[in-house]
């Protein structure tokens, strides 16, 4: 598979370099920004070996984890961090963190779009999976608005902040993923095409 670049009407996924550390710390050291994520703000040190192991990871045959920097399109800087990780029975789970700066624009869900075109079409997987803590509300709006389904709960699902927290989980099935347009990965990020859009992203704006 090359080198993954795909975009949709504001967004474009593309491989992480290691010149994204320092915009990657924005997020990941944030306390903010990790407040619902499933691990405590991370430091310099530790954001750079999450960019070397994104790195190393699109090397291994097979990719079973697909770490990407999420841009705007048409642009090259970092300003979110995506994550697409295969399982056994053709599915994934997904997870996604966005610089705080760009809350509050819909992005989320034009993200969950992005890596929904990713495993669907482009990785032939028939279930996609995502889990959120009990307490991100604007997570459950972004998820819903992508059209994926609530499964439930898993309990004590994650350690963080001292404490054992739950998880709500959604997922979207290959039959319920209805892109109304294809895409294509291109190893050069040049002219990327639009990514597939379901119908329920009409209304994220």
């Amino acid at each position: 598979m090359t080198p993954v670049h795909l975009a949709g009407p504001r967004l474009a996924l593309r491989e992480v370099e290691p010149e994204d550390a320092a915009d990657l710390l924005i997020i990941y050291g944030d306390p903010e920004a990790t407040r619902h994520l499933s691990f405590e703000p991370r430091t310099p040190d530790q954001v750079q070996a999450i960019v070397d192991r994104s790195i190393g990871s699109a090397e291994d045959t097979p990719r079973t984890e697909y770490c990407l920097a999420i841009t705007p399109r048409g642009e090259h800087r970092l300003i979110g961090y995506a994550r697409l990780a295969t399982e056994p029975q053709q599915a994934a789970t997904i997870g996604f963190a966005l610089n705080p700066a760009e809350w509050g624009k819909g992005l989320g869900t034009e993200t969950v779009h992005l890596l929904c075109a990713l495993g669907f079409e482009a990785l032939g997987l028939h279930r996609i999976w995502a889990a959120r803590s009990p307490l991100n509300e604007a997570s459950a709006r972004t998820l819903l608005r992508a059209a994926m389904t609530e499964d439930g709960r898993i309990r004590d699902h994650v350690f963080v902040h001292g404490a054992w927290r739950d998880s709500i989980t959604y997922s979207i099935l290959e039959h319920e993923w209805a892109p109304t347009r294809t895409f294509d990965l291109s190893a050069d990020g040049e002219a990327p095409a639009d990514m597939p859009l379901s119908a329920a992203e009409s209304g994220d704006r």
